[in-house]
C-alpha cells in the first residue's frame, strides 16, 4: 500500500527557514516524478515545485525561486522541500505528491505558518 508521510512543518517568523520532509513506502520510488503542492484557506491547491526520477531536474512557481529547494535521495525514498526567506504568503498546508503514469499518491500534508 503506497504511503506518503510529511514532516517538518511549523509556526516560524517571516525570514525564517523551514524544511520540509516526505517519507514513501510501498512503491517503488525510483519510478516517480515528486511534487510539493500547498493549499491555504479558501485557495485552490498549487504546485510549488517538482522533481524528475532522477532529481536531475526541477522545477518552481515562479514566487518561490530562489527562496525554495526541492530535492530527492533515492536511498532513503525521502524528498525534500528546503524553505528559505519564508513569507507570509507561503502560509498553507503542504502536500507531497508522487506520480507515475496513472498512479497519484498524495501524503495527508503538513501545515506551515509564517507569522511574527
Amino acid at each position: 500500500q503506497a504511503q506518503l508521510v510529511e514532516s517538518g512543518g511549523g509556526l516560524v517568523q517571516p525570514g525564517g527557514s523551514l524544511r520540509l520532509s516526505c517519507a514513501a513506502s510501498g512503491f517503488t520510488f525510483t519510478k516517480y516524478l515528486l511534487n510539493w503542492y500547498r493549499q491555504a484557506p479558501g485557495k485552490e491547491r498549487e504546485l510549488v515545485a517538482g522533481v524528475t526520477n532522477t532529481g536531475a531536474s526541477t522545477n518552481y512557481r515562479d514566487s518561490v525561486k530562489d527562496r525554495f529547494t526541492i530535492s530527492r535521495d533515492n536511498a532513503k525514498n525521502t524528498v525534500y522541500l528546503q524553505m528559505n526567506d519564508l513569507k507570509r504568503e507561503d502560509t498553507a498546508v503542504y502536500y507531497c505528491n508522487a506520480r507515475f503514469f496513472n498512479n497519484n499518491y498524495w501524503g495527508q500534508g503538513t501545515q506551515v505558518t509564517v507569522s511574527s
